[in-house]
């Protein structure tokens, strides 16, 4: 933990009682001195570190944590309009047993404010409902349909339904021992047609360390059969979305002899290309190598633009999203082919969820803020993944709180297996059914997100003018007040009725007010930089919304589809 580090973490605690979405007034009293103590902690904490005092500083740093958790408004609506999403996994599904089991899920969700469900419909390949398709449905579902039980179940809810679905790895060792099956069964789609596997470099169809065997990316018939099934889901069930899992080759370290991608087909489609078989090319073969390398990861973003030009014929309203590492951009091209920067800048996909993963907030930070704050993502909107397991709430909350303070979209939770009471009654206080107003989705209605979240901006601001603690006065608070009502004006505008002239008017209207926010706020930076970055952050956000609202709004062939 570096000096830097300790203090933002600890001054984004500080602050996250007053730079929620939704503008929340005045502290308590208790939470007031609860804060002027972090505060206090917070500035000796540069000090310890610097004396090498680690386990004195980490003490207080807890003690503040503590304090601020303690006296966090729990019980006040906090959310701004964002992406709520929740995985739903095969074995809470599984579980439920029918759709009235299913039914308690969905009720727990929609009270915890949950918007968006990726519902698990294909898992180590065996689909969770009666395909006409895959060789043979999940074994464990006997007597019911989960994924037409769980579409109405959420639309029901006024929530959205995502259908998600394991890619290229189609088996699972740990799935045969639930169905009594030997533990190197290939599942049912290799078993059925071995031809379409892939393997190692040593010939193995399970990679040393790995349970899950995948099919060769590039063999035609096998992505044929994968469109086929995801047409069939898009088709047959009213669902409002598709995300890929297993979008990628399997984890490799050439530096170890450890590679992947050698299916039949992917062999010979490279020695037509290459003249050369790759399995004789190895890494020290830098230039061979390299070309083996960007033929497998052809592959995946070959199958992603596919998948997408094709479904979105069927289903012009199906959001597309991709489940993904955050590794850095290097490493996942050559250690597992996924480059998913190519699929956002080419329009392929509507929703990055990286799975940043962490168990405390600072690791989750470096995982996630990167991503959040990338420039190299096109129009795609960018959804950090939370895993609840071995979480405490006061660590979830923390997460979440700190994708609200970065340019972000919303976030997704890591799974439903593991949302517990506690954070269950958090979520239902904070950003649940407390409010009965319906908030637009960003990746359903930007236009409307970008509206609804600058009106919770401006709140928050004129709650700090009519208190006194926004430093603006004379010709710059009147500058102040004109530009911003004229970008309230313009994005309202923007979302009662989507055209390019109005949103090239909404873009000048916030070019304008972004290039003097930092001039306006250089006193309120001196007192708390920190929330000062939020709001720009927040400006930012509503830029990306409306670049995302391009493209799937101004530029579908139907123009208002997404906005309903």
């Amino acid at each position: 933990m570096n000096d830097n580090a300790t203090a933002q973490l600890t001054n984004s605690e500080t602050t996250a009682v007053a730079t929620t979405g939704s503008f929340v007034g005045t502290l308590p009293e208790s939470a007031a001195r609860a804060v002027a103590e972090a505060k206090a902690i917070a500035k000796t904490l540069p000090l310890a570190i610097a004396q090498k005092d680690f386990a004195g500083a980490r003490q207080q740093w807890h003690k503040a944590q503590a304090l601020l958790w303690q006296n966090y408004p729990v019980e006040q609506y906090a959310a701004q309009p964002e992406i709520r999403a929740m995985w739903l996994d095969r074995g809470s599904i599984i579980r439920a047993g029918s759709e009235q089991g299913l039914a308690k899920i969905f009720d727990r969700l929609a009270a915890a404010g949950i918007n968006t469900i990726f519902f698990e419909t294909v898992n180590a390949g065996y689909p969770i409902y009666p395909s006409q398709v895959a060789p043979q449905p999940n074994p464990l579902v006997r007597g019911w349909d989960p994924l037409a039980s769980a579409v109405k179940l959420a639309h029901d809810r006024n929530m959205e339904l995502h259908a998600w679905v394991w890619t290229f790895a189609v088996g699972n060792k740990r799935h045969n021992t639930l169905i009594n099956l030997p533990a190197d069964y290939p599942g049912p789609v290799i078993a059925a047609h071995p031809e379409w596997a892939s393997y190692d470099n040593r010939g193995s169809l399970f990679p040393p360390g790995q349970g899950k065997p995948f099919l060769d990316p590039a063999n035609p018939a096998a992505r044929q059969y994968l469109l086929r099934l995801y047409e069939e889901i898009v088709s047959r069930y009213n669902v409002d979305g598709l995300q890929l899992d297993y979008i990628r080759y399997p984890f490799q370290d050439p530096s170890a002899d450890r590679t992947y991608g050698y299916g039949i087909a992917a062999r010979q489609q490279f020695q037509q290309l290459t003249g050369v078989d790759p399995t004789t090319i190895k890494p020290s073969d830098r230039d061979l190598w390299q070309r083996w390398t960007q033929f497998r990861t052809q592959q995946i973003d070959g199958f992603v633009a596919q998948a997408s030009r094709y479904l979105k014929q069927k289903r012009p309203n199906l959001v597309m999203s991709v489940a993904v590492f955050p590794l850095s951009e290097h490493d996942r091209t050559h250690k597992l082919q996924q480059h998913w920067e190519v699929w956002a800048n080419r329009g392929d996909v509507d929703l990055i969820v990286p799975m940043t993963y962490a168990l405390d907030s600072y690791r989750f930070q470096r995982l996630a803020q990167p991503w959040i704050t990338s420039s190299k993502l096109g129009s795609a909107l960018l959804l950090p993944g939370i895993r609840l397991l071995n979480l405490p709430t006061m660590g979830a909350f923390d997460q979440i709180q700190l994708v609200r303070d970065l340019p972000g979209s919303g976030y997704a939770l890591f799974a439903v297996e593991n949302l517990n009471d506690e954070l269950q009654q958090v979520f239902h206080n904070t950003q649940g059914t407390k409010v009965k107003v319906t908030a637009p989705v960003p990746y359903r209605q930007p236009f409307h997100t970008a509206a609804a979240r600058y009106v919770n901006l401006r709140q928050e601001w004129q709650f700090l003018l009519a208190n006194e603690r926004l430093w603006l006065k004379g010709t710059a608070l009147s500058e102040f007040n004109t530009r911003s009502q004229n970008l309230e004006t313009a994005l309202d505008r923007l979302a009662q009725t989507p055209s390019v002239s109005n949103l090239a008017a909404a873009r000048t209207a916030l070019n304008s007010f972004q290039t003097q926010f930092k001039n306006w706020m250089r006193s309120q930076a001196l007192e708390n930089s920190y929330q000062v970055n939020v709001w720009s952050n927040r400006l930012t956000t509503l830029e990306r919304l409306l670049n995302y609202g391009e493209r799937v709004v101004l530029k579908s062939s139907s123009p208002l589809a997404r906005q309903r």
